[in-house]
């Protein structure tokens, strides 16, 4: 080893020497040994080039700024991941490399394009989970097709044609099979050295990580910060050990998870500890909730040619509690996300979903608080019971009856499945059975009509979003014609959808009525997410020009800059609680932003029950000030919304001034403090949360206390 290490140490001296002295000529000289290299190693040098020029096209098409582009942290250890994995192909005879990198550059193709295509509809990268969840995206094929896959994710499908290339011309030159060593040693001693390159590659590139890296990194929470940083290849490694972690969970983290739980829940109360106006005021009535598909709150503003998008929900909005600054936190799970957010007032999962990969756990959910206060409770959806995994999960959830596809009469599909009318309909008789057995009852109807991809247009009723206007003849006279406006665009095929849920909502809720089944209830209704259209669509909305049949230019006066954050913000949802009780007295609207992790402990003080790990809080009691934190680490408070995966942030009076066309950046300032704050809040939040679903410690911390529950109403203080 010694004498090894003396070599090494001559030739590098001798190497400096020879820089030192004739420093053109040593350049030459590296040069020439650089292109000697290609030369005996031009397939590997193809693999290498091809695939990391691959992971910089998808971070610069995915992320868009050139800051990215030009980033060298990330390129260098996407070159050393494949510069690893591409130097086992040396321990293969040379006829047998070009299978060997042709399979490693297909997967990673694989993962860009995947990525790609993924990114466009999620704005986030995907997960190695996501395909334990493929079976349910057969459903929505139509979907992915349409509104998923773009012709231009194949672009990167060039570096596998570009391998095949080099290699037909290496075996029509007769170069394929030239190495300038034949025996098997020779074939080690280069897959050693070129391993040992892309290892120190990546050693260089760990010298620049920094604690907020290594950190963020480990959460896996914010993606597009961990490709940005880390590069697509290393962020599916770690993806990949965070896809596992549900299955070593006794050997991976266990004690780590137990001390964080234990830190965040030692100050929290066991019982209920507050009042307000709201308290109890619903104890013992019938709850109905209305799990809303793809519904925004900025459908209830608009109208076309005069007439409302939503009027039914308009109206119950005017007559309820209205929380139009409402925001879904849903992750790849989507609606099983919602569905799970608002049961349990817990973040979805860094990895899967819990609907699929944590149905398992003890969860402390609405079902079984209410159940202990002696409510029946069900679940309605008329979809396949396995889809989503729910036929499991609702059990785990505490549902008593889960009503799903085989109760029901599949007598008219629109979309996906039952229409919403017919699902309404059929869910009244149900009602009305449950209602007779004299017992308080909890359900959800989960709808499924108003899910992309949203192309049944001649199902969904007569609702024209065209523009109408008047022209004058020459003879005098006036004609009204119609300008298409939003008409055969994905955006207004939303709306004619969205129109013709509102009339299925104003429907059941008539029928609800005459069959006396709103006495003694609450109505719920909450948007489950947004509608995952792109920020494209929104131009024709905001910018449609009359005359063109286009788009306003970007000087035109009327010209509307529909930016990343307003369509962040648009994609807030709808959350309505109604009673006869709020239509006479007590209807409101409230301005506080609230997640959907807040809606249980909203209704627990309303209902009188409570939930000892809730992470959400009561909106009545929180005041102004409350913070709603998303998956990817992004969070949301009255002043100011953040994205942690650019680093940066929007102040919200910048847009309320920007209308008022008088604002000066000492306007909406915002302090250091104030972000770092929030970011603390947001990754305490989003560990606290994943730690207990993973491990399942709410089963362990019950066992510990030898407590069954925790769930108790007993307020002693009043604020």
């Amino acid at each position: 080893m010694k004498t090894k290490f003396k070599n090494w140490m001559k030739n590098i001296k001798k190497d400096w020497n020879t820089f030192r002295k004739n420093p053109r000529e040593y350049a030459i000289m590296i040069f020439n040994c650089m292109r000697e290299y290609v030369k005996n190693n031009t397939l590997f040098f193809t693999f290498v080039v091809a695939c990391t020029f691959n992971a910089l096209l998808l971070r610069f098409f995915t992320i868009h700024t050139l800051e990215n582009l030009f980033y060298f942290a990330p390129f260098l250890l996407d070159m050393a991941i494949v510069i690893i994995l591409g130097s086992f192909c040396y321990l293969f005879k040379p006829k047998n490399r070009f299978t060997y990198l042709f399979c490693v550059m297909a997967l990673l193709t694989a993962i860009c394009i995947i990525n790609a295509s993924y990114f466009g509809f999620y704005k986030s990268f995907t997960s190695i989970s996501f395909l334990s969840m493929t079976v349910y995206i057969s459903d929505v094929g139509d979907a992915v097709v349409k509104q998923v896959i773009h012709p231009q994710d194949w672009i990167y499908l060039w570096a596998p044609l570009a391998l095949i290339i080099v290699y037909v011309r290496l075996r029509m030159t007769g170069k394929f099979y030239y190495d300038e060593g034949k025996k098997e040693a020779r074939y080690k001693k280069k897959f050693k050295n070129t391993f040992i390159f892309g290892l120190a590659c990546a050693l260089v590139f760990c010298l620049s990580l920094d604690n907020t890296k290594c950190s963020r990194f480990g959460n896996q929470w914010n993606r597009e910060y961990i490709v940005m940083s880390f590069g697509i290849y290393m962020y599916h490694i770690n993806d990949l050990v965070k896809s596992i972690e549900p299955q070593i969970t006794s050997l991976f983290g266990y004690d780590n998870a137990v001390k964080t739980f234990d830190d965040y829940y030692k100050d929290v109360p066991k019982t209920a500890t507050s009042k307000n106006d709201y308290t109890d005021i619903f104890k013992g009535k019938n709850l109905i909730v209305i799990h809303y598909e793809s519904m925004q709150t900025s459908n209830m503003s608009l109208s076309f040619n005069g007439d409302p998008l939503t009027p039914n929900l308009n109206q119950l909005a005017k007559e309820g509690i209205f929380f139009n600054n409402f925001y879904s936190q849903v992750s790849v799970g989507t609606s099983s996300d919602t569905e799970f957010t608002y049961n349990t007032s817990l973040m979805p999962t860094s990895s899967g979903t819990a609907f699929v990969s944590y149905f398992d756990r003890t969860y402390v959910t609405i079902p079984k608080l209410l159940k202990e206060q002696g409510y029946y409770t069900f679940s309605m959806h008329a979809n396949k019971a396995n889809y989503w995994n729910r036929d499991l999960m609702h059990q785990s959830l505490g549902y008593d009856r889960f009503y799903s596809k085989e109760d029901y009469d599949i007598d008219e599909v629109i979309g996906l499945g039952l229409s919403d009318k017919s699902f309404y309909r059929q869910s009244i008789e149900k009602l009305k059975a449950i209602k007779e057995e004299g017992q308080p009852y909890y359900g959800v109807l989960i709808t499924l009509t108003n899910h992309t991809p949203f192309d049944q247009v001649d199902l969904y009723g007569d609702y024209d979003v065209d523009m109408k206007g008047t022209i004058l003849l020459e003879d005098g006279t006036s004609k009204t014609v119609s300008y298409p406006y939003m008409e055969g665009t994905l955006l207004g095929n939303y709306f004619k959808s969205v129109h013709y849920a509102d009339e299925a909502l104003g429907e059941f809720m008539e029928a609800m009525d005459k069959e006396g089944l709103l006495d003694n209830t609450v109505v719920v209704i909450y948007g489950d997410h947004d509608a995952r259209i792109g920020i494209e669509e929104y131009q024709r909305l905001y910018n449609y020009d009359i005359e063109t049949n286009g788009l306003l230019d970007a000087n035109s006066p009327d010209y509307v800059n529909f930016d990343n954050y307003q369509y962040e913000l648009n994609r807030k949802v709808p959350l309505i609680i109604w009673s006869k009780e709020t239509k006479e007295k007590i209807h409101t609207t409230v301005d506080t932003p609230m997640g959907m992790i807040d809606v249980m402990p909203t209704l627990g003080n309303m209902f009188g029950f409570y939930n000892r790990y809730q992470l959400g809080h009561d909106i009545f009691s929180v005041g102004d000030d409350n913070i709603v934190v998303f998956p990817n680490g992004n969070w949301l408070s009255n002043v100011v919304y953040y994205n942690a995966q650019k680093n940066e942030y929007v102040p919200l009076a910048y847009y309320r001034a920007k209308e008022e066309e008088q604002f000066t950046l000492d306007d909406v300032a915002i302090s250091n403090d104030y972000i770092e704050q929030g970011n603390l809040y947001a990754n305490q939040l989003l560990n606290v949360s994943n730690s207990l679903i993973v491990f399942d410690l709410i089963k362990h911390d019950q066992e510990t206390q030898n407590s069954s529950s925790y769930y108790v109403d007993e307020r002693t203080v009043t604020p």
